[in-house]
This record gives C-alpha cells, structure tokens and sequence, in this order.
C-alpha cells in the first residue's frame, strides 16, 4: 500500500534529489535520441495526419529550410510525447525520496497516475479543444481574407498546447502532493473553492487556443472536476494521516 509520511524535509535533501534527476537526465537524452531516430522516417506520415485531423487548407512552408525544419521540430516532439514515461519515471525516482515513501513499490501507483492524467489530457486537447479552437479561429476568413498557415507554427501550435493540457491535468496529483507535505489542506481548499474557480477560468483563458467562452469551457469543466477529485483526495490523505498518529502512540513500547 503507498504511504507517505509527512516529516518535514530539510535543504540537503532537495539538494540530493535534484542532484539524482541530474545523473537521469543522461538516460532521458539517450531514449530521446533513439526515439527521434526511430520516429524521424515517419514524420512526413505524422505531419500529413496532423494536417489532416484539423484543417481543410494546406500548410506552407516561407522558406527554403522551413519544411525540413518543421519536420526535424515535428520529431522532436512526437520523440518527448513518447518520451514521457521514462521522464516521469526520473522524476519520480529522484523526488519519491521527500515524500518518505515506504518502498520502492509504493512508487509505481503515483507513478502510473500521474501517466494517465498527463495523457488523459493530451489526448482530451487533440481530440476535442484543438479541433474546435482550429474551427473557430479558420472561421474568420472570407473571400477577402484567405489564411496562409505556416508549418512550423501550425505543428508549435499543436505540440504546446497538447503538452500544456497534459501538464494542467495532473492538478489531483499535485494538490495530493501539496497535502502530503502539509501546504495545503481540505479544509483551505474548500475555503476558498471560489478562488480556486477564479484561477481555473485564468488559466484556461491562457491555455485554450482561442478566447470565445466554449473552449475556454472545455478546458474549465474538466479542470475543475480534476480540483474537486484533488480536494477529495486530499480530505483522504487527511484522514490517513490522523489514523495513523492515532495509532502511533499505542505502537510504542
């Protein structure tokens, strides 16, 4: 079972942790070469079904090495999307220590959450956000104005956007994390829950590819049930912990 306890953490050990991800960084650049060399043959595949899902006009290129670069920025990142599992995996191997988790194991649930939130939420932007925001932003052309849609922008465009919505998606996680560590608690959550819904509308003003209240709607909705599982899995965490101090005195000798 994973259990966290909450000892507060000193300097040295952020220190070290950072320090552990440091040495991982060596194996995360050799998987990310590999897999840019694997994936680099099919980019052009990549980039036709990329322009394809979204858009009824074709890409340009305004300079001689823009479509070879576009596709180099393309490989790079359809290489970190596949990537992630073994980012994730240094991450956790590096800071799992500050959270004093019991074992090795204890690790592989957090480790396997945080996996499907962060694609949960790539694939929730591909599929359903950017569609409609590419939709509504093409909507403003007319017989006077004809987009003129450049590929290294068109594939940034995707690529940020799908990995802010991976990102954004492990909020449960990090609230989990924060509570773990004593900085935030059920109770200050649903205090100020109003704040929160606040911060949820920024944010996905910021991240959803167009402005107009539906897509920023998409984006809000799932965000803010992805708080309101962060807040009861808190309160869990919570309760956990009263249990286990509960039981601790009668534990010792």
């Amino acid at each position: 079972m994973c259990y966290i306890t909450s000892k507060p953490m000193n300097r040295s050990e952020i220190f070290q942790s950072l320090d552990r991800f440091r040495k991982g960084l060596l194996q995360i650049l050799i998987v990310l070469v590999c897999l840019c060399i694997l994936v680099f043959p099919f980019s052009k595949t990549f980039l036709r079904y990329l322009q394809r899902s979204n858009l009824q006009t074709d890409l340009v290129a305004f300079g001689i090495p823009e479509a070879f670069l576009s596709t180099l920025k393309l490989t790079l990142f359809v290489s970190l999307f596949l990537s992630v599992p073994i980012i994730f995996y240094r991450l956790w191997k590096s800071f799992a220590p500050l959270f004093r988790l019991n074992d090795s194991r204890s690790m592989l649930p957090l480790f396997l959450i945080s996996l499907l939130l962060f694609y949960l939420g790539a694939s929730f932007c591909y599929f359903v956000t950017l569609p409609f925001g590419i939709r509504f932003l093409l909507g403003y052309q007319s017989a006077y104005v004809k987009p003129m849609i450049s590929v290294e922008r068109y594939i940034s465009f995707c690529a940020v956007f799908t990995f802010a919505f991976g990102i954004t998606f492990e909020l449960p996680l990090v609230l989990a994390l924060l509570s773990y560590l004593k900085m935030v608690t059920a109770r200050f959550l649903t205090k100020n829950r109003r704040y929160a819904i606040l911060l949820i509308a920024i944010l996905s003003a910021v991240v959803t590819p167009t402005p107009d209240v539906f897509n920023m709607g998409l984006m809000g909705g799932p965000l803010y049930v992805l708080f309101e599982i962060g807040v009861l899995m808190v309160k869990i965490i919570e309760a956990k912990r009263v249990r286990a101090e509960s039981r601790a005195p009668s534990a010792s000798p």
